[in-house]
């Protein structure tokens, strides 16, 4: 069989009615932006990328150079393209305008640069997470306000993982497809289609250092997959974590599993740890095309109504049968306590 580049791919769902030409096209770009990060990457040490850039992002968290670097890539490919009306990145306080010397389209991108950047230094895999809306109607200037979608309204959602093999995968609404990228071509090739994340899973990822600031049905949950066998759920579980977003919900899309970043005493006041515009809706959008299930713990994440571009909520998601039993220990806790 032939291989299907991206570019052909993004045609036939032109061909199909799924997408706009406008849309295939900022596909395109942010591709294209994504290879240029991923040779940025890949030259480790070699590039000068490693290490603190000396700054702080919106969120008061130390940058990267990498970070900086991926922000600065993302920014300029994007903004003489045509497709966008503005763009929101994580690094970022408010949206960038697209400048006034060039045309403007009807999309709004969002995306987090460069994920699990603390990994750049130690050689684990990182990614980029991207999110796209439409821009409202007669807004010729966006604000931080017309980002504020939910989640039912992405036209587009993505990823790209820098690791052994740099991988997009990537959903518009009909399903979930993976991309690999040919070093020697400079493509993107159709490696999977229509992913599907199995309903039943043993596998787990949280951060265990964080247990004793859980809440209570989050201490049952996970109380219940260390009983093992001998416990109510009668099997063992096994534990990944790598502390790289990208990293973890790509091995649930590869191989099922369920990734949680629950709501703990330390970051209650800020209303969880994950970004709800650039990480938690996009992967949740990709995840739930793959027929898999991601919540807040209470609620279904791509149905809230953003209240801030750079609001944080609590995280879980992958199989969905495990999702739902995470969060019916949270709704049935509500419930007692109500």
């Amino acid at each position: 069989m032939k291989p299907v580049s991206l570019i052909q791919f993004l045609i036939e769902e032109r061909r199909a009615g799924r997408i706009n030409a406008e849309l295939s096209l900022l596909i395109e770009v942010v591709a294209r932006a994504c290879k240029r990060i991923s040779v940025a990457t890949s030259k480790g040490a070699l590039g000068g990328v490693l290490g603190n850039a000396g700054s702080e992002n919106v969120q008061g968290e130390a940058q990267k150079k990498l970070d900086v670097i991926s922000n600065e890539i993302l920014l300029e490919a994007n903004a003489w393209g045509g497709q966008l009306a503005a763009c929101a990145s994580e690094e970022m306080e408010d949206p960038q305008q697209i400048p006034d010397m060039y045309p403007k389209g009807n999309h709004l991108l969002l995306f987090d640069p460069l994920d699990g950047s603390s990994n750049i230094d130690v050689n684990i895999s990182v990614g980029t997470i991207f999110s796209i809306l439409r821009c409202p109607d007669g807004i010729t200037v966006p604000k931080a306000e017309h980002f504020q979608q939910p989640g039912t309204e992405q036209l587009a959602a993505g990823y790209v993982v820098y690791g052994p093999a740099t991988l997009m995968v990537l959903t518009f609404g009909h399903g979930t497809h993976e991309f690999t990228l040919d070093r020697e071509v400079g493509s993107f090739i159709l490696s999977r289609r229509d992913i599907r994340i199995p309903e039943e899973t043993a596998e787990f990822a949280v951060n265990m250092s964080n247990q004793r600031h859980w809440e209570a049905p989050m201490q049952r949950y996970v109380g219940e997959l260390l009983a093992g066998k001998e416990g109510p759920r009668g099997k063992d579980f096994n534990m990944r974590w790598v502390a790289s977003m990208v990293a973890d919900v790509h091995r649930i899309v590869t191989r099922g599993g369920v990734f949680f970043y629950p709501l703990d005493a330390k970051i209650k006041s800020k209303g969880g740890k994950l970004r709800l515009m650039y990480e938690a809706n996009p992967m949740a959008f990709i995840v739930e095309q793959a027929g898999g299930a991601a919540t807040t713990g209470r609620e279904r994440i791509m149905e809230l109504q953003p209240t801030g571009l750079h609001q944080r909520v609590p995280v879980f998601l992958g199989s969905k049968n495990e999702v739902e039993v995470a969060t019916h220990y949270h709704l049935e806790a509500d419930g007692a306590q109500g």
